[in-house]
């Protein structure tokens, strides 16, 4: 597996010509298992849709080392998810195979095969004809990660893809993260627990709207950083309440 690198050069991400994210600069390297931390507000979810091509940046580029769409898997925060639209567990899961059969591409033996043992992998036997709208939080969470599973890609983003689920699922869902990573695949993922963070990503991103610090993450993980994060993403003064709480958590953790 070609394994990707991701370069930033000045980035500037935002809306309506309004920064979120800006004067990113750097690399990150094939394989690597970044976290991307921060406050609320920081830009954290903004800079994975700028990775993933949902934005495009206002200043500077991102340089995706030769990858196009179909080499990259984005899983979103659930809350972004509609669950009231009447689809079932596999078909869902099967959207994973769009960029390879096409929205109205048919699915034959070798695709369902494909689809159930992604569902089967994320411990969820059983639920292919369960409507989403019907899952708990921790199975849907699931069912986001069987749909990453499925697009088989060498670059794989996450956005907050272990909050508000119980800790039997993080547990599991954690162990794929891991996979992926051991299998040479690139993988950032916005995250929240400090702890997770320590324990098993090798580097990590202190985002709050600029960059406040990037390397291996015993260096850069520091109440020092965490509290310039928090100065930073105050001084923009959009949410300084959130900002101060959800850094408060942070280095409580």
């Amino acid at each position: 597996m070609t394994m990707a690198a991701l370069h930033f050069h000045n980035v500037t991400l935002g809306y309506d010509r309004h920064p979120a994210v800006h004067h990113l600069n750097g690399e990150v390297a094939p394989g690597a298992l970044v976290a991307v931390i921060g406050p609320n507000g920081a830009g954290k979810s903004t800079l994975l849709r700028g990775i993933v091509g949902i934005l495009r940046p206002l200043d500077g580029s991102i340089h995706l080392g030769g990858l196009d769409s179909r080499d990259i898997a984005y899983l979103p925060q659930s809350a972004e998810i509609d669950r009231s639209f009447p689809i079932s567990v596999f078909d869902f899961v099967g959207t994973g195979l769009w960029r390879g059969t096409g929205l109205f591409g048919g699915i034959g033996k070798a695709a369902r095969e494909k689809i159930l043992r992604a569902i089967g992998a994320v411990g969820l036997n059983g639920f292919e004809n369960r409507p989403i709208g019907t899952l708990s939080g921790g199975q849907m969470q699931r069912v986001l990660f069987a749909r990453v599973l499925l697009q088989d890609a060498r670059l794989i983003v996450l956005d907050e893809p272990f909050n508000a689920i119980d800790s039997k699922t993080t547990t599991d869902l954690l162990a794929l993260v891991k996979r992926w990573h051991g299998e040479g695949r690139t993988v950032l993922a916005a995250l929240h627990d400090m702890e997770m963070v320590r324990s098993h990503f090798t580097e990590t991103l202190v985002l709050a709207r600029g960059p406040v610090a990037w390397g291996p993450t015993a260096e850069v993980l520091t109440p020092e950083n965490l509290m310039v994060a928090m100065r930073m993403c105050e001084a923009f003064d959009d949410s300084a309440a959130a900002c101060a709480a959800d850094d408060a958590r942070s280095r409580a953790a």
